[in-house]
């Protein structure tokens, strides 16, 4: 071979020449989605999922899914449920619907512990108990109609029902375990909502005796709080205080657990509509600048659960 050979220039493979477009997932979604996201419990409700009572209340086993004894009157259910959906519709509340879900699940109409919204997305649940676990699945498929981005489905042994989480404000979310959320669906869950900014989580271990935190903690404006002070850990209400939080102390046990005078929603910042049949409560929320709406949902609180319970929150705010 020939040293002195002139060697051959080969031209390098040209580079990509762009460069990817960086920007936060959230400030995609209204671009790419739709307006979607949540991240309070009170700012101007603008859209909501959830699931009109069908054959599956029809006929089931009460203690099986641990419904009332009472029997139920399924066409006042069902009217009960229409009422609330157009409270929201007179508000200017968008009401979307689960279509299609199993014939053996009446806890279906509780959309809220189906899913957790949050700013980028929607976080599918994984219920705690058997006579639950599966309707999950429709809720991913309504929210994937929609065009609703869903973040996780909560997997492994990881156990978490939506109503297990309360947005305080962007930054801070109270984040419960029960015997509806174990410790990995607790994980999970805060690993997503860090990924997205939330840098205060305030751990909240639900009584043995409760379930959910609607059930013992709601908030009714940005600084209004109110709570069944015997089912409320201290360091929850202090971390609520902390952030500027009013708590206001329900009056009456028998309205927090018969009548559930906690499980509202607010539809906007000071403005609720709450289950009839809580005066006490009312009251206190009224004395304290609260507006309040009431509605009956007496057969639907058979089920045990109420307003807050069956209304899954799509977007808030602006």
């Amino acid at each position: 071979m020939n040293k002195e050979a002139v060697k051959k220039d080969i031209d390098a493979i040209a580079g990509e020449r762009w460069f990817p477009k960086e920007s936060y997932f959230g400030d995609d979604i209204e671009i790419y989605w739709g307006k979607w996201g949540v991240c309070s419990e009170v700012d101007d409700l603008k859209s909501v999922l959830m699931y009109r009572p069908g054959k599956e209340v029809e006929k089931f086993n009460a203690n099986e899914v641990r419904f009332s004894d009472e029997p139920i009157d399924v066409e006042l259910m069902r009217n009960q449920h229409d009422n609330l959906a157009q409270i929201y519709r007179n508000h200017n509340i968008e009401v979307y619907y689960v279509e299609q879900q199993r014939e053996d699940r009446p806890n279906a109409v509780f959309c809220r512990d189906l899913m957790f919204m949050t700013p980028e997305g929607a976080i599918i649940t994984r219920p705690g108990m058997s006579a639950r676990r599966g309707e999950e699945r429709y809720i991913a498929e309504a929210l994937a109609k929609l065009g609703v981005p869903i973040l996780r489905t909560i997997n492994g042994d990881g156990i978490f029902e939506g109503a297990n989480a309360m947005w305080v404000n962007r930054k801070t979310v109270v984040l419960s375990t029960s015997s509806r959320t174990n410790k990995s669906g607790y994980e999970q869950v805060k690993y997503e909502l860090e990924k997205m900014g939330v840098d205060n989580i305030i751990p909240m271990q639900i009584p043995y005796s409760n379930i959910h935190i609607d059930g013992i903690m709601n908030m009714a404006s940005e600084e209004i709080v109110m709570i069944h002070a015997s089912q409320v850990p201290y360091d929850v209400c202090d971390a609520l205080k902390k952030c500027g939080c009013k708590i206001l102390e329900a009056p009456s046990t028998t309205e927090v657990r018969s009548t559930f005078g906690c499980n509202f929603v607010a539809l906007k910042p000071g403005l609720i509509v709450m289950p009839e049949g809580n005066p006490r409560s009312q009251e206190l929320l009224e004395n304290n600048g609260i507006k309040v709406i009431t509605v009956d949902v007496s057969e639907i609180m058979k089920g045990k659960g109420a307003i807050h319970c069956v209304t899954a929150f799509l977007k808030r705010g602006q």
